[in-house]
């Protein structure tokens, strides 16, 4: 049974940009890099498992590839660094413990999301987006084990005032 994880401050950013009601809705992925102050383009490959539905949860991905940028070599010809090999060690094993998957035995996003009804309900949407807010306290916490402390910095909601994670 996933263990009740505490709100943080990335966490609450992750569900503000993902959720789409105080803002417009992002994916899953662009949701986690907004979150994180990376670049989101190559994020949106991840919307529902690499587009098709098919390709592992773009949730978790992008936490991978959040990892990686944080935690990788920059050098393109570099080798893996041993914070990116333990962190990455850590998260999945995260991932397989203590993420939200509800009856899916894979992590697969057909397979996470199909139980939830119609991909464009708001009972999936409401899954999907706790598990945007488990992720994004996930990749937090193991940054934070690493020695890399992110901050949440505020965004601009529809009526013109301002989210801070941080209040």
């Amino acid at each position: 049974m996933p263990k009740p994880i505490a709100h943080g401050p990335l966490r609450s950013k992750a569900l503000v940009l993902y959720q789409g009601t105080r803002t417009p809705h992002r994916s899953c992925g662009i949701a986690l890099a907004e979150a994180f102050g990376r670049p989101s383009a190559a994020y949106q490959s991840l919307r529902r498992g690499g587009i098709t539905g098919e390709g592992t949860c773009g949730a978790i991905v992008a936490g991978q590839l959040l990892l990686g940028e944080l935690l990788g070599d920059p050098d393109p010809t570099g080798k893996v660094t041993p914070a990116l090999r333990a962190a990455m060690q850590r998260y999945l094993a995260r991932v397989h413990e203590e993420l939200d998957r509800g009856v899916a035995t894979t992590l697969v996003c057909n397979d996470i999301t199909a139980p939830q009804g119609e991909f464009t309900g708001a009972a999936r949407h409401e899954f999907c987006t706790g598990l945007v807010g488990q992720v994004a306290q996930l990749v937090d916490e193991t940054l934070r084990e690493h020695g890399v402390d992110v901050t949440a910095t505020a965004i601009t909601l529809d009526d013109g005032t301002l989210f801070d994670p941080l209040a």
